[in-house]
């Protein structure tokens, strides 16, 4: 298929890439850079474009020139706390952006999407585990420009026939299996990165927001997904879409939960490091248990985490930034 891959050169994004390029998919990648890396494409027949989805001409060109037959789009920002603090540089970009995307494609002909979405849309869940049933009552700008995004792409269903699979992740984690590529924020804000940077001295401490929640030792637990499993979960979404099926809005995760204290143990196990922490308040509208029901996801998607338990995902992280990560390929 010919693919546009939007936000192709971040994190989950550049996974999904190697993982389809290298299943024979012609890939054309926009990424504005921002957030993305140009060393993270590492196929060589993949095309990376600098540009934005804001920018319509550009997005004409785009479907003009390739014939695209389907779009994964991942480029958003990502971070909660901003979003509380920056509202309306979210719903511009999550949201505002990302329907010039959406009037390229009904202009071209182009009626399949994959959409990167977030458990964040659920909010505060009523049950856990989290089935697709669970109210959507998003507690931050993040979560409900992702929700909003969700409903056009419903509303764009009834409309004019465009069909989507919108994944709902939990906690991506992980660095890719075959050494290639890994994990790279600036700022990191994501647990597992932050407790090796502490182990390997880069940070002084990693801090853990409450040690006093509802839970067998007091800190949050949440689901942690490997980001090659969630790669493995686009393709699988774009083959569903491909067979013409319907359109699909599922969980990705484990079904299992992990404790931050049990993160910071498996980190000095994996690294034989001890990890100097620190424990500070709760942080507001942290829920104490994120898991997911991926049930959804196996049965429609045929899909299921491999790489997943925490001690996988923890080395390969480990083995990436001990290569020094993309700074080690420039």
């Amino acid at each position: 298929m010919k693919l546009l891959i939007t936000g192709g050169a971040g994190y989950i994004g550049s996974h999904t890439t190697h993982l389809l390029a290298g299943r024979g998919h012609r890939i054309v990648v926009l990424d504005n850079l921002v957030c993305g890396h140009p060393e993270a494409i590492v196929d060589s027949g993949v095309e990376l474009v600098n540009g934005d989805i804001a920018d319509r001409g550009l997005l004409e060109k785009l479907f003009s020139s390739y014939g695209f037959d389907a779009v994964i789009h991942f480029a958003a920002f990502a971070y909660v706390g901003e979003s509380v603090h920056a509202p309306l540089k979210y719903y511009r970009n999550n949201l505002a952006a990302p329907l010039n995307l959406l009037e390229a494609m009904r202009a071209n002909g182009c009626q399949k999407f994959v959409f990167s979405s977030t458990c964040a849309t659920y909010g505060e869940p009523t049950t856990i585990p989290i089935t697709e049933t669970e109210p959507q009552f998003p507690v931050n700008p993040y979560g409900h420009s992702k929700r909003m995004f969700e409903q056009v792409l419903d509303d764009c269903e009834r409309a004019f026939g465009l069909r989507s699979v919108c994944l709902r992740y939990f906690n991506a984690c992980g660095a890719a299996i075959d050494g290639m590529l890994g994990e790279d924020h600036d700022p990191e804000t994501h647990l597992i990165p932050l407790v090796l940077m502490a182990a390997k001295g880069t940070i002084p401490e990693v801090r853990v927001f409450g040690s006093d929640y509802p839970t067998p030792d007091g800190t949050c637990i949440r689901d942690y997904i490997h980001v090659d499993d969630l790669a493995t979960a686009h393709a699988a979404a774009l083959d569903l879409l491909a067979s013409g099926d319907e359109s699909l809005r599922c969980n990705l995760g484990t079904g299992t939960g992990t404790s931050v204290k049990e993160i910071i143990s498996t980190v000095e196990q994996v690294t034989g490091k001890r990890v100097p922490v620190t424990f500070e308040a709760r942080r507001p509208g942290d829920p104490a248990i994120l898991v997911a029901d991926p049930s959804l996801a196996r049965d429609r998607l045929g899909w299921e985490a491999r790489h997943s338990d925490p001690q996988t995902a923890i080395s390969s992280a480990w083995r990436w930034m001990e290569k020094g990560g993309f700074a080690s390929s420039r």
